[in-house]
């Protein structure tokens, strides 16, 4: 039984200051290059019978940097619509409205969690059939990924908030005795190598 390997896109400049994106199609920034690029190494000898993507840059730029090959772009891989909130850190929203959260009230003008579980189910319900064959690869986004983790397990959408997931790490979808496991969950990639020592004094 194969495996589903969840990847999480490369730094932006609005995930490095925690602004919510979503639809917004940023590029990596060259941090968020190399550590898609470094992805590639943890990724090395792995075979793959089908790999998907959001269809925003962001995550089709770093499966390309990790040596993937998209077979195709889901949309239902997008990133939690976060409505008036695009663009807006948890923290500026908290100003005005200091009880909200994002994995139970949704966003307004985008969209509640179970509308985004509904999503994730669809790829679930695309993808567990294949893995009969082998392995499965999907790149994506934070919330939409920790959405399709708490499923995979058979846990509300709303339980994704307990599952962290940063930038450019690679979670472990899997089995155990015949049920649904999380096998390994916001493994980062491994830091590029060093360059050489800079023998300037430091202070």
């Amino acid at each position: 039984m194969g495996e589903i390997l969840l990847i999480r896109h490369g730094e932006t400049t609005w995930s490095a200051s925690h602004r919510h994106t979503s639809y917004t199609d940023l590029e990596l920034t060259p941090d968020g290059e190399r550590q898609a690029k470094a992805l590639g190494v943890m990724l090395a000898g792995r075979r793959f019978v089908r790999v998907l993507s959001s269809p925003r840059q962001r995550a089709l730029r770093t499966a390309h940097l990790a040596g993937l090959h998209v077979d195709a772009a889901d949309p239902d891989l997008a990133e939690w619509n976060y409505g008036e909130y695009e663009g807006i850190t948890t923290a500026d929203i908290h100003e005005d409205h200091p009880h909200w959260n994002l994995w139970t009230d949704g966003s307004p003008g985008g969209e509640l969690p179970a509308q985004v579980g509904e999503r994730l189910d669809r790829v679930l319900a695309r993808v567990a059939p294949l893995l009969d064959r082998g392995n499965v690869a999907v790149v994506g986004h934070g919330h939409s990924l920790r959405v399709l983790g708490a499923r995979w397990i058979g846990l509300p959408p709303s339980a994704g908030g307990l599952l962290r997931l940063d930038t450019t790490t690679v979670s472990v979808l899997g089995h155990e005795h015949g049920r649904r496991v999380i096998q390994r969950w916001n493994q980062p990639a491994p830091p590029p190598p060093a360059s050489a020592p800079d023998r300037a004094a430091r202070h």
